[in-house]
């Protein structure tokens, strides 16, 4: 029966991680045909200040902008499926009032798999969020990514309650254990590649970091 909820729990994950790479990946495939489409804008634009039609390129420009500020969010970082990730999670960050800083800069091309990056960074990301929700002070939230030789090396710390109750290599949350299950999954991902993590929580903080071979 544990078995069975477990593994109902990572199917789960795991279709919820290909949902959001698909829409991820949607708001790159925009973002890169708006600035293919940008040279026909401009001449949209020219067309109807010629004609006098003024009201109607400020419009033009109006959704033209609404649009930008939609899709012109993703990070870069270098590599394609990492921008979408970390982009779609700390816009969501950002829009629950949480001060967010990033240093990232990694290859075009990773040794672990869209589902696998999506399954281990979203899941830190969801827990650093969560936890920015019970801080103690100002929620904010930290991201070193970066390459160490071959191996990717990932720091995040963020803003976090009281400090949680380790059970053995996991922590106890509010929510009964969802996001340990979370972090357990990222952890047996990162394992499997020949890399480490650690979490570490005290009052007021959590930090979660690891090291994996990530390129040939």
């Amino acid at each position: 029966m544990l078995k069975r909820t477990y593994l109902k729990l990572v199917d789960m994950q795991e279709e919820q991680a290909r949902r959001h790479l698909d829409e991820v990946r949607s708001i790159h495939s925009e973002m890169r045909g708006y600035k293919h489409d940008f040279h026909h804008h401009l001449q949209t634009l020219k067309g109807q200040l010629k004609a006098g039609e003024v009201d109607r390129a400020v419009t033009y420009l109006a959704e033209l902008d609404d649009n930008l500020q939609r899709v012109d969010t993703l990070l870069k970082t270098g590599n394609v499926t990492v921008d979408a990730i970390l982009s779609a999670k700390l816009a969501q960050a950002r829009a629950e009032g949480v001060a967010v800083t990033v240093q990232a800069g990694l290859p075009d091309t990773l040794t672990l798999s869209d589902l696998e990056l999506s399954i281990t960074l979203g899941n830190l990301l969801d827990n650093a969020i969560e936890a920015c929700r019970d801080a103690l002070g100002e929620p904010f939230l930290r991201l070193t990514l970066c390459m160490k030789g071959k191996m990717l090396y990932c720091y995040l710390l963020n803003a976090a309650g009281k400090k949680k109750v380790k059970v053995g290599s996991l922590f106890r949350t509010g929510k009964g254990g969802a996001h340990g299950f979370g972090l357990h999954r990222a952890e047996t991902i990162l394992k499997q590649h020949g890399g480490w993590v650690k979490y570490n929580s005290e009052d007021g903080a959590f930090t979660s970091e690891f090291l994996v071979p990530a390129v040939e």
